[in-house]
């Protein structure tokens, strides 16, 4: 076994507070195309309709002209539809115990870390899902709604609907960004950085905090990225392989 994975699995082994950062390269592995694949982009950039899938998918088109939103949503939602959680999906959900805590803090909207068992996920990007309202709290799952011909306006208060998604020119949501900088006020004692290109703030600051308290940082990823020179270990290779030999290591296993 490769000398850097029994050192990761080592480490792993004792650590107790783990966070894992994980970005589209993990949903890949569920065959789950990236935004801008799954945007169905056209010629020049432009969607279908003449507009690029950026604009589409902002959260002005959202307001300015609901139906055109709703309808690259749509798609954005059936290219994730009957996707199934994979091996570093799994992987990641059975590494929690009653001395190790796992943290997750997603890019990801597909909810596959959850529906694989994963308690503590900070959905970074939202969960395309969950439709909520834009005026009042009602909330309910995008099964609801499916297939009518109707924009979806909320039962409640007759405002309209949309998926709980961070649209292009939004922000990140302050609650999960909240969260996210509480327990890491609290300290890790590993980080791995898992099939994100790392070209977003909020995930290169926990990567430069880590190096700064000392926590080893581990990198997952196929392609160099602007993290890659602050990794301890790197792993050029697919999530869920790697995590799955790492893991292993940590159980003191040669599989």
């Amino acid at each position: 076994m490769n000398s850097d994975i029994i050192q990761v699995g080592a480490r792993l082994r004792r650590a107790r507070r783990v966070l894992f950062i994980t970005g589209a390269g993990v949903s890949a592995e569920s065959q789950i195309p990236t935004f801008r694949g799954a945007t169905a982009a056209f010629a020049d950039g432009l969607t279908e309709d003449g507009v690029p899938f950026e604009a589409a998918l902002s959260g002005e088109t959202l307001r300015r002209n609901p139906a055109l939103s709703w309808k690259y949503l749509a798609r954005l939602e059936l290219s994730i539809r009957g996707k199934t959680p994979n091996a570093a999906h799994h992987t990641m959900a059975a590494l929690p115990s009653p001395e190790r805590t796992v943290w997750i803090a997603t890019q990801n909207i597909d909810e596959l870390h959850q529906r694989a068992g994963s308690r503590n996920v900070l959905e970074l990007h939202g969960n395309l899902r969950r439709i909520i309202c834009t005026q009042c709290d009602y909330s309910v799952r995008w099964e609801t709604y499916e297939g009518r011909a109707e924009l979806p306006r909320c039962p409640e208060c007759r405002s309209g609907l949309r998926p709980d998604v961070v649209l292009y020119g939004e922000s990140l949501p302050g609650d999960v960004l909240g969260a996210f900088a509480d327990e890491q006020q609290q300290g890790f004692d590993l980080l791995f950085s898992v099939g994100t290109t790392s070209l977003f703030p909020y995930v290169i600051e926990p990567v430069l905090a880590a190096r700064r308290r000392g926590t080893p940082v581990v990198e997952i990823n196929p392609e160099a990225t602007p993290v890659s020179h602050l990794a301890d270990f790197r792993f050029a290779a697919a999530a869920g392989p790697m995590l799955q030999q790492l893991a292993a290591a940590a159980n003191g296993s040669t599989a």
